[in-house]
């Protein structure tokens, strides 16, 4: 029989902040990875009543609780074979999230990076060029990066630009997302016309366009439950093509869902009915 040990299931260790409701970071990351076999371990960088897509919310920073919180799980021994990073509010916060790397990351981990800095070509209002420098340096850590287009070119310092990109213009762009020290990433939730892509990009591997049919219009936390699945399927070790088109298949059942109880698109989309499906 084993011998009894914290370490005899596979952990992914997923930093972002938790929302009440809404549905998005480690509200819907908990139960994805959970439905994946991996045991998804939460470090909360902030806590909210529900998300800031509404018009007043609750809200508390959790920066100063979050080395003492590394280093309990330090005296307990846990291994990561994972490392998942969502939204992260302040240059301290990824400051620390680069020390939580350095102390549990072993030959055998992982790293997620999900950089979540804006959307439509804009950063959001408490990114600092300080933020930005720091993010791209935790970049540098990663194993899988998956930003949106915004954040890509924000990432690259490549202009971005309202328009319908060509494939060849998305793969350099995610080819230099990886130079910054990536092996793989993949820029999710690109328009093209009917269909949202997602562009795979591995270096010295694949590099292709994932399409699928738009169903609705733009929801919140979608963006969390694809990296949430991206980043079960690595530890996992399932194909990262095969992971993407998974979690883009995914999203498309869950929007079909929520279109149809017509939920507010801040209530992000409704995953709980079709989880079951999710392998």
């Amino acid at each position: 029989m084993q011998e009894q040990s914290h370490n005899n299931q596979k952990k992914i260790a997923v930093i972002n902040d938790m929302s009440g409701f809404g549905r998005c970071s480690l509200t819907v990351a908990l139960p994805i990875i959970s439905q994946m076999q991996v045991q998804c371990c939460p470090l909360p960088t902030s806590i909210f009543s529900n998300h800031t897509g509404y018009p007043f919310y609750f809200f508390d920073d959790y920066t100063r609780h979050m080395r003492e919180y590394m280093e309990n799980w330090k005296k307990l021994g846990l291994e990561f074979e994972g490392i998942a990073t969502g939204f992260l509010g302040s240059r301290e916060q990824i400051e620390i999230v680069e020390e939580f790397i350095q102390e549990f990351r072993t030959e055998q981990t992982k790293i997620i990076v999900d950089p979540v800095m804006g959307d439509d070509g804009k950063l959001y209002q408490t990114y600092t060029s300080e933020m930005q420098t720091e993010l791209r340096k935790l970049v540098s850590y990663a194993d899988i990066v998956t930003p949106n287009l915004t954040e890509a070119c924000f990432l690259t310092e490549t202009p971005y630009e309202e328009r319908e990109w060509s494939g060849q213009e998305l793969f350099r762009l995610a080819e230099k997302v990886c130079a910054i020290g990536a092996k793989k990433a993949v820029i999710s939730g690109i328009h093209f016309g009917d269909y949202l892509g997602n562009v795979i990009y591995e270096v010295n591997g694949a590099r292709r366009i994932i399409r699928t049919k738009r169903i609705g219009n733009t929801r919140a936390g979608t963006g969390d439950i694809f990296a949430a699945i991206i980043a079960a399927d690595c530890v996992n070790q399932i194909d990262f093509s095969r992971s993407v088109k998974k979690a883009s298949s995914f999203i498309r059942e869950c929007m079909k869902v929520t279109e149809e109880k017509n939920i507010p698109p801040e209530d992000g989309v409704c995953f709980e009915e079709v989880l079951c499906r999710l392998k």
